[in-house]
């Protein structure tokens, strides 16, 4: 029979428990390698993918300045430059015909009180706003004050400013006092 025994001073240590877990934390350790090896790779994809979206747009954008240092050499041409002057006299011209002539003389109308007329009217617009140059003719002073107050009264007329007036006395004369003023129409 054999017995074994142990001659040494001190007794043989268990390392089991060590071995143990050591193989456990290995084991943990690898699975995490693992995980975190999966996660990097998908999101160097996703970043390889997010650069190469941008990469395309830089590229557009470099093709699309380009083109706009192109195109504004081509505006800057005395050929594009007449084609646009014509373009604005004919967008200006089709201004003019769209201008709400019935609507300024329909609210002209409610505002003139008895006695007095208009003699010239002169529109244009400014900043898509139609401004007037008005000649009114009065019979009189109260004429005059009663169609002033009228259009400072009037929602539809703004920004009144009396440019001139003048005072006419002869006995065959219409208008006694002729005013030349300037009013911007607003359409209610």
């Amino acid at each position: 029979m054999k017995v074994r025994l142990n001659l040494s001073t001190t007794p043989q240590e268990n390392r089991r428990p060590f071995l143990a877990a050591s193989v456990l934390i290995a084991v943990v350790g690898v699975a995490a390698l693992v995980l975190l090896s999966r996660a990097a790779y998908s999101s160097w994809q996703a970043n390889r993918q997010v650069r190469s979206t941008i990469a395309g747009l830089q590229s557009r954008i470099r093709r699309s300045a380009v083109e706009q240092s192109q195109l504004a050499t081509y505006f800057h041409t005395p050929q594009a430059r007449e084609i646009m002057d014509r373009a604005n006299f004919l967008n200006s011209l089709i201004d003019q015909r769209s201008f709400p002539w019935t609507d300024i003389f329909a609210s002209l109308e409610r505002t003139l009180p008895d006695g007095v007329r208009v003699v010239s009217i002169s529109p244009k617009l400014v900043n898509g706003r139609a401004q007037l140059a008005l000649t009114i003719g009065a019979v009189n002073d109260q004429q005059k004050i009663s169609f002033l107050k009228a259009m400072e009264s009037s929602k539809s007329f703004a920004n009144l400013q009396i440019l001139a007036e003048k005072h006419d006395s002869k006995a065959d004369s219409l208008d006694q006092v002729l005013i030349e003023l300037s009013v911007e129409y607003q359409a209610i």
